[in-house]
C-alpha cells in the first residue's frame, strides 16, 4: 500500500510542498535515511505543466543542506535540457547539480526481460528479449534515497505515464528504449491507452521485481485535473514504493483525464504549447490521446508553434522524413527489410503511433516547417496565423465551440494531459 496519499478537487501548492516534507519525514523513518546522497528523478520539460519542476525544486531544498543531492531528469531518448530550459522548469537547483541521460553511451546492463516473458504478456505480438539498461549514475552509485517524481497521464506505451516508466524509459538505453517501443507498438497503441496494466507495464513490472529491488527509493506521483476555471490542478498525490501506489494514482486518473463522447468527433482543434513542444515526437501526443475519438474522415488539426523538427534526434527526424506516417501494414512490412528502420526501432514504433491509419486527416500548423516538409511526411498543412486567428487560444473554450461561420468543433489546450474518446474503444478496457 501507499505510503500516504491526498486526494481532493484542488491540491494548493503549498499542500502539496507540506506533503513534500512529508515523503522526507516517511523516508527516514522507514528506509533510516541520513539523507547523505540523494537522486531526485523528475520528468523533463514536457511535463512541466505538471508542477514536477517546482516539486524538485521543492524537495532539493527540504534536503540538509550537508546532503550530495543530485537530479537526472527522466528524458529518455530525448533531447536533454539547455541550462535555460533547467533554470525554467527547476528554478534554484544549481546547474551542476543536474545532470543530463545519455541513453546512448551512460548505461549499464542490468539484465534482460526474456523473450518468452514478452510473448506471454502481447499474447505473441512481440516475441523479443529486452534488454535492460539503465542510467550508469542511478545503478553504479550509492544513494541513500531516489525519489521519483512524475505525473500520472494516459499514456501511448504504458496505459499511464509514471511509476517504473522513469527508470526503464526515462532512465533507459537505445536498445531498452527501441525493444519496449516497438513491442508496445505491434500489439497496439489502442489497446495500451488507457489500460492500467499494458503487457509492458507488465514485463517492467516483473523487471523491476527482478533487478531494482535493492534500491532505496520511493515515488511521489501525481494526478491532474481541470478546475471550474478550466485550470490544470493537482487533484491527487501518491506516495509510496509498490505497485498499488500507481495503481492508486492510475485509478484516480483514469477516472478524471478521459473524456469520452457518445459518438466520434468529426473536427478537434489540439494546441501543444511552444515552451514544450518542439518536435512532432512529443507534439504527437496531440495524435495518440485524440486517435480513439475521431470520426473517419474527420480532421484533427494540431496547432504547434514551437514545432521546429519531427524527431528528437538527427538520425530520428531523418527516418521520419524518409518514410514518413504512412500507417501500421507499411511500415511494418518495411521493417522486416530495412535496416535503418531496425536499428532505430523506437522511431519505427512513432511513426506506427503518429498514423492515423488512413482513417482521419492530421493537420499540423507550425511555424518552422514548411508546407513541403508537413506533406512529406503524409501530414496536412496550414498556415499557422491563419489557424491563430480562427481558433485563438485566448477564446476558444475547452471542449465544444461553435465558431461565427457554424463550424463546430472540439477544442482541447492541453492534449498531454488526458485521454480522449469514444465510449465504443473503451468498452474493452479492463477496470482492475
Amino acid at each position: 500500500m501507499p505510503w500516504f496519499h491526498h486526494e481532493a478537487p484542488s491540491i494548493s501548492r503549498a499542500e502539496v510542498e507540506s506533503l513534500c516534507q512529508l515523503l522526507l519525514d516517511e523516508a527516514r523513518d522507514r528506509l533510516k535515511c541520513d539523507f547523505r546522497r540523494v537522486l531526485l528523478l523528475p520528468p523533463d520539460l514536457t511535463r512541466a505543466h505538471s508542477g514536477a519542476g517546482w516539486i524538485t525544486e521543492t524537495l532539493y531544498h527540504l534536503l540538509p543542506r550537508s546532503c550530495d543531492t543530485h537530479v537526472i531528469p527522466t528524458l529518455g531518448q530525448h533531447v536533454p535540457h539547455t541550462e535555460a530550459e533547467n533554470r525554467w522548469m527547476f528554478g534554484s537547483i544549481p546547474n551542476h547539480r543536474i545532470h543530463a541521460h545519455d541513453w546512448r553511451n551512460g548505461v549499464t546492463r542490468v539484465g534482460v526481460i526474456p523473450a518468452s516473458k514478452v510473448a506471454e504478456t502481447t499474447g505473441g505480438k512481440a516475441d523479443w528479449e529486452i534488454p535492460i539498461d539503465l542510467n550508469s549514475m542511478l545503478v553504479a552509485e550509492k544513494w541513500d534515497l531516489i525519489i521519483n517524481v512524475g505525473h500520472v497521464v494516459p499514456h501511448e506505451v504504458l496505459g499511464f505515464a509514471n511509476h517504473n516508466k522513469n527508470y526503464f524509459i526515462g532512465l533507459g538505453g537505445k536498445e531498452t528504449i527501441c525493444a519496449s517501443h516497438i513491442a508496445a507498438a505491434v500489439y497496439g497503441i489502442e489497446n495500451n491507452l488507457g489500460s492500467l496494466i499494458t503487457p509492458l507495464r507488465a514485463c517492467y513490472n516483473w523487471a523491476e521485481e527482478q533487478f531494482l529491488g535493492h534500491l532505496p527509493d520511493v515515488f511521489m506521483q501525481v494526478v491532474m485535473q481541470r478546475d471550474e476555471q478550466n485550470q490544470l490542478v493537482h487533484s491527487g498525490v501518491y506516495v509510496g514504493d509498490d505497485l498499488d501506489t500507481y495503481l492508486m494514482a492510475a485509478r484516480r486518473s483514469r477516472a478524471q483525464n478521459i473524456t469520452t463522447f457518445d459518438r466520434p468527433v468529426k473536427k478537434i482543434v489540439a494546441v501543444m504549447q511552444a515552451d514544450e513542444f518542439r518536435a512532432t515526437w512529443v507534439a504527437n501526443k496531440a495524435v495518440y490521446r485524440t486517435r480513439m475519438a475521431m470520426a473517419d474522415g474527420g480532421e484533427l488539426l494540431i496547432i504547434a508553434p514551437g514545432v521546429e523538427r519531427f524527431g528528437e534526434q538527427p538520425e530520428v527526424d531523418a527516418l521520419i522524413r524518409k518514410y514518413g506516417y504512412s500507417g501500421t501494414e507499411r511500415v511494418l512490412g518495411l521493417y522486416r527489410t530495412e535496416a535503418d528502420l531496425r536499428d532505430i526501432a523506437h522511431g519505427t514504433a512513432h511513426l506506427l503511433h503518429g498514423s492515423s491509419e488512413g482513417r482521419f486527416t492530421i493537420r499540423y500548423a507550425t511555424r518552422s516547417l514548411s508546407r513541403q516538409d508537413i506533406e512529406g511526411v503524409n501530414y496536412a498543412y496550414a498556415p499557422l496565423d491563419e489557424m491563430l486567428e480562427r481558433y485563438s487560444p485566448g477564446t476558444m473554450k475547452e471542449g465544444w465551440n461553435i465558431l461565427p461561420d457554424g463550424e463546430e468543433v472540439f477544442y482541447i489546450s492541453t492534449p498531454s494531459a488526458g485521454l480522449w474518446a469514444a465510449q465504443e474503444k473503451l468498452a474493452r478496457r479492463e477496470n482492475p
